[in-house]
């Protein structure tokens, strides 16, 4: 007799995928973490093939052979336009996985797993940033979030890319001083900005590792760095913007709504930028209640799933307390 599966959690990033099967009781029957998902540098079938992988490996998992699952609920990076859902729900209903699909951004998932019901509003900032939000009845805000052609700013990659501009100009006397020009190379054992651009040009210091330059930004920010504060500042004046617009497109305005904050570099809580984010809030959208979520965002997949089978509160509240 097959196991009972009533959700299939896909949360998949850039870097990892997380897989859980979730029981129609709420229970957690396995899990399973894949690499990272990101079809438009390797095309959609090969990335749902990846995603393959840590699926199969979740359903071998289980206690028992597992029967029809009821509900994919996929939430997925570089899903940053409903026409891109609409073409990665396609792909996953071919696998036949379960008898229904649904793909969101992968934002949705962190959304989800910081609120008690599917209503608030999300901003996430690791690598890029982020902003959607929901409401019970179906309604979402969400922005496109591809980069700068879209209006984002911000992310870890985008501020370590504005410091260094900074510390460039500032190396050469086109800008004002600031101790970036010491503190970015310094983190890579490099004497001055002209050896960092260098490297990066060149490649002796891979491109991607630019991001490790945020947490400089933060610390040389907080040892009082005029400059580097300024972008710290400006940063919660663009996670306030996206958060209260997309309260707006809801009416949550002038209502008690949550304000969720995820990904790494908003994690990582940094208390200027708490405080700042704090204080614009506050004068933005006064009634909003901000949470740093701490959940694995494969939870939030999960409770959307269990959203969309109609589950009881119960069922909700089982799942909820496998994942503390």
């Amino acid at each position: 007799m097959g196991v009972n599966a009533s959700v299939l959690a896909i949360d998949a990033g850039n870097s990892k995928t997380d897989v859980a099967l979730i029981g129609g009781d709420g229970t957690v029957l396995s899990t399973a973490r894949g690499g990272g998902f990101q079809p438009p540098a390797v095309g959609i079938e090969t990335a749902v093939d990846a995603l393959g992988a840590a699926v199969e490996q979740a359903l071998e998992r289980s206690s028992g052979p597992v029967g029809p699952v009821t509900h994919v609920s996929a939430c997925l990076a570089n899903a940053d336009l409903p026409v891109e859902e609409e073409q990665l729900a396609a792909a996953l209903r071919a696998r036949g996985w379960g008898a229904t699909v649904e793909v969101r951004n992968d934002t949705f998932a962190i959304l989800r797993a910081g609120v008690d019901e599917p209503r608030g509003v999300a901003v996430v900032c690791g690598a890029g940033i982020n902003c959607v939000g929901m409401v019970p009845d179906g309604r979402t805000a969400r922005f496109p979030a591809i980069g700068r052609i879209s209006g984002d700013w911000g992310g870890g990659a985008g501020l370590a890319e504005e410091a260094m501009w900074f510390a460039a100009r500032a190396e050469d006397g086109r800008g004002e001083p600031t101790e970036l020009v010491r503190t970015l190379p310094g983190h890579f054992g490099l004497g001055s900005m002209y050896a960092l651009i260098e490297a990066l040009h060149l490649g002796r210091v891979e491109f991607e590792r630019r991001h490790e330059l945020a947490p400089v930004l933060f610390v040389t920010a907080a040892a009082g760095d005029a400059v580097a504060g300024a972008l710290v500042d400006r940063l919660a004046e663009e996670v306030v913007a996206m958060a209260s617009v997309a309260l707006g497109r809801l009416g949550l305005l002038d209502e008690p709504a949550p304000v969720v904050l995820g990904g790494s570099v908003l994690a990582a809580r940094h208390p200027q930028l708490d405080t700042r984010i704090a204080e614009l809030l506050a004068a933005r959208a006064p009634k909003a209640v901000i949470r740093v979520v701490t959940q694995p965002p494969v939870l939030g997949a999960a409770l959307l799933g269990l959203d969309h089978t109609g589950a009881a509160a119960p069922v909700h509240e089982r799942l909820r307390a496998q994942y503390g």
